[in-house]
């Protein structure tokens, strides 16, 4: 353990960021590259319908003592979390790395417990403390605007992320506390309007956030008892994703990771510096490269998926295919986030922990937890596993939705070469020195 100041966003660990791979940078990136296609072809091997089923449908009671007193803890506690937050954000220490709200925020909950949530199994909707609240006040039970859709939640994801990218909400308490201040407010008044059911199953992004990476945890809730099942393996399920709102979320999530990573590289610094130095404002510049690299996901999706349909040669819809194949890249974007901020984590973790004790208290030092240097490959190592369990999520859903194994196979062509130039360009993004967002 070693002891210095440290900044409580993700992109600034205490070790000075990352360092960049020994070898050369095309050869780790065509081999990254080919590891997902060779992941491909093993999963091509397995085209028996029945073994494919039974790896997907395998389930394991699993009771849980005291599950019927915990919903109510888990309410509370989360209530009292939000309240501490914005206590701790307004009198606590004015520097963000030696208060605890700040650390608690962005490591333990957008962090920690957001890995939990995909590695373990979700439990935000009884933690959910705007829900507990809003479930207590009044409703007017209005009738929510069906043609948006869950596109509000995409706006508000985007949202979120340039607002903790370009504002330095992850460094100054007080910041911190407005932005809370100001989604509880929106959600709240959002809940009153359109009723909490309505506006967190459609509407709030964070709730949506830790639904879709439930499904990807080996525990959860079904038909009224918790399940143990195989990890990722729900995400050829066909109930997650019911329309192309759902779809423009998911991908939302998977490019908001990235563009998370990318504007903290050393390359998005010489990228964006002859931009700004041109005469465009930085947080235009930022705003543009996110909504623009949101826009040239979902056109790469899309023109996957024609491509999908094409080579499959079968009856369903563009949309329908885009619709069931969207699911397994949840697992692309957990991968990422498990690289992004799994040492972050582990770096902070006893900054949280000291804070937390004594949360009212400025010190002058917080311990930070000093990674070994082959740490770093666990990050990359992460990318890939993402995108295999991905690969595979769309084998089973491919052989779900073709009756022919041929069809089944040659639908997954466009994702494969999608998958493969994603995984390239995260592992490079994975590899690069971590900086604060310039420019700003």
């Amino acid at each position: 353990m070693a002891v210095g100041s440290v900044s409580a966003h993700g992109a600034a660990l205490s070790d000075g960021g990352r360092e960049t791979v020994a070898i050369p940078t095309w050869l780790f990136l065509v081999t990254g590259g080919a590891a997902i296609g060779a992941s491909f072809l093993l999963a091509s091997l397995v085209t028996d319908r029945a073994l494919i089923d039974a790896i997907h449908g395998w389930r394991r009671d699993l009771p849980i003592v005291g599950e019927p007193l915990a919903r109510p803890l888990l309410r509370l506690f989360g209530v009292a979390g939000l309240a501490w937050v914005f206590v701790i954000a307004l009198f606590g220490p004015s520097r963000g790395t030696a208060n605890a709200a700040v650390l608690l925020v962005w490591v333990g909950w957008w962090a920690g417990f957001t890995m939990s949530t995909y590695l373990v199994g979700s439990v935000w909707p009884a933690l959910n403390p705007w829900r507990t609240l809003a479930d207590r006040l009044p409703s007017l039970e209005s009738s929510y605007p069906e043609r948006l859709g869950a596109w509000p939640s995409v706006v508000g994801l985007l949202a979120l992320i340039w607002i903790e990218v370009v504002s330095p909400v992850a460094d100054e308490p007080r910041t911190l506390a407005a932005v809370v201040a100001g989604y509880t407010g929106v959600t709240l008044l959002g809940a009153f309007t359109y009723g909490p059911d309505r506006w967190f199953g459609t509407v709030d992004p964070v709730a949506r956030v830790f639904r879709y990476y439930g499904r990807l945890a080996p525990l959860a809730r079904e038909n009224g008892s918790i399940k143990l099942r195989l990890p990722g393996t729900a995400l050829a399920e066909t109930r997650l994703i019911d329309g192309f709102d759902e779809v423009g979320f998911v991908i939302a999530l998977v490019w908001a990771t990235t563009y998370d990573g990318f504007v903290a590289t050393p390359a998005w610094e010489s990228a964006a510096t002859p931009v700004v130095e041109a005469g465009v404002p930085p947080l235009a510049l930022y705003l543009l490269v996110l909504a623009g690299g949101y826009l040239l996901f979902v056109g790469v999706y899309l023109l996957g998926t024609r491509y999908s349909r094409r080579l499959a040669g079968t009856y369903l819809s563009t949309a329908t295919l885009a619709r069931r194949f969207a699911p397994p890249l949840l697992a692309i974007a957990a991968g990422y986030h498990l690289a992004h901020y799994l040492g972050y984590f582990l770096t902070l973790a006893p900054s949280l922990a000291t804070t937390a004790a004594t949360p009212l208290t400025l010190r002058a030092t917080v311990p930070v937890l000093v990674l070994p240097g082959w740490f770093d490959a666990v990050g990359l190592a992460t990318v890939l596993l993402g995108h295999v369990l991905a690969i595979w999520a769309a084998h089973a859903v491919a052989f779900d939705s073709f009756p022919g194994r041929l069809q089944a196979i040659r639908s997954q062509y466009p994702y494969t070469v999608v998958m493969i130039l994603y995984t390239i360009s995260s592992l490079f993004i994975v590899s690069q020195p971590t900086i604060e967002p310039p420019l700003l």
